[in-house]
């Protein structure tokens, strides 16, 4: 029990700071709901408790990826953070479902909703609290792929073009987040446009488009967490450390190259090409550059080195790298 809560303190901050506001969120928008009746309240309870629980389920993953290796798992626990994802977007899928249901019956079947006041101040509330939570989200990724903000917006706008590279932990909870706090403002509309026209609809559109949104993070959240539960190659990774590596001059070529994502962890295999002339201290040398050079990679953290000897052959060139390390930039 004590490790369990020593693993807790590495887990992911953002996503429980974001469960935690989340279950606040959900407790005052369950309470609107039940004094107003007001149905795109309803999607937006139903959105926050999703937040709320994936949340939570995506920190304890997260914390408990960052297990040593044992004897029975001696490749470690990376991917588990992508096997709670998985299991947590299956929570948010249901909820998705039922939030849609219900905006079709009540475009079906119009129902005037009371309490209006209370309704968009605590979607008001909600909107305050969700864009505090992806500003935060934001900060976490800028800081995870090294770019600095240029501004005070950026964590909201820069993040954006990063977010490919972010934890897989810390991508979920920008996600739901930017989801939440665009459900909270449709919601907010369609309150209003209810009350004043009358066009008692609009909640039921509303929800269902909240629906459809949960829907969409849930499928982009399952692919992504699916290939890191295989075992994906992070391309940007192996291209900038193919350069990186074969700036040094002791290197002729790279015959093989492996830099495998594991949850927030890579594993990198390199097997280069060396003269053959030099002598197994030399050889040991070069292995230690290489190795303390890989290692202070952001994410890495083990590296398996081989050598070969230089067939004459280059596979890989210096420009090359440069030219596929832009593409993906």
């Amino acid at each position: 029990m004590g490790e369990f809560f020593r693993l807790l303190k590495g887990g992911n901050k953002p996503s429980l700071i974001a469960a935690i506001v989340n279950t606040i969120i959900a407790a005052l928008k369950g309470g609107a709901f039940f004094l107003t009746g007001n149905v795109a309240m309803f999607a937006e309870m139903m959105h926050s408790i999703g937040d709320a629980a994936n949340q939570f389920f995506v920190f304890i993953g997260s914390a408990l990826s960052k297990k040593a290796p044992t004897p029975k798992f001696p490749n470690g626990f990376g991917r588990l953070v992508n096997l709670v994802c998985l299991g947590a977007v299956i929570l948010v899928g249901i909820l998705s479902y039922e939030t849609i249901k219900e905006g079709w019956h009540h475009i079906q079947h119009p129902a005037e909703s009371t309490g209006v006041a209370i309704s968009l101040i605590v979607l008001g509330i909600g909107i305050i609290l969700e864009t505090v939570v992806l500003y935060k989200a934001g900060k976490e990724i800028l800081h995870d792929v090294g770019v600095k903000g240029t501004s005070f917006l950026s964590p909201l706008t820069t993040s954006i073009a990063h977010l490919k590279r972010a934890k897989p932990a810390t991508k979920l909870v920008f996600m739901e987040d930017l989801v939440a706090t665009s459900g909270g403002v449709l919601a907010f509309v369609a309150v209003l446009i209810s009350h004043f026209t009358g066009f008692l609809q609009a909640e039921g559109i509303a929800s269902i488009m909240i629906g459809l949104m949960m829907f969409y993070v849930v499928g982009k959240v399952f692919l992504d967490n699916a290939r890191g539960a295989l075992g994906e190659t992070d391309e940007q990774m192996l291209v900038h450390i193919a350069l990186i590596v074969s700036e040094n001059e002791q290197v002729k070529d790279i015959q093989e190259l492996e830099v495998i994502k594991e949850g927030e962890f890579l594993h990198v295999k390199l097997v280069a090409e060396i003269d053959p002339t030099l002598t197994f201290a030399q050889l040991d040398d070069i292995r230690d550059v290489l190795k303390d050079l890989i290692l202070s990679q952001q994410g890495v953290t083990d590296v398996i080195i081989s050598f070969d000897e230089d067939d004459g052959v280059q596979d890989w060139t210096h420009k090359d790298a440069r030219t596929v390390l832009k593409t993906h930039d």
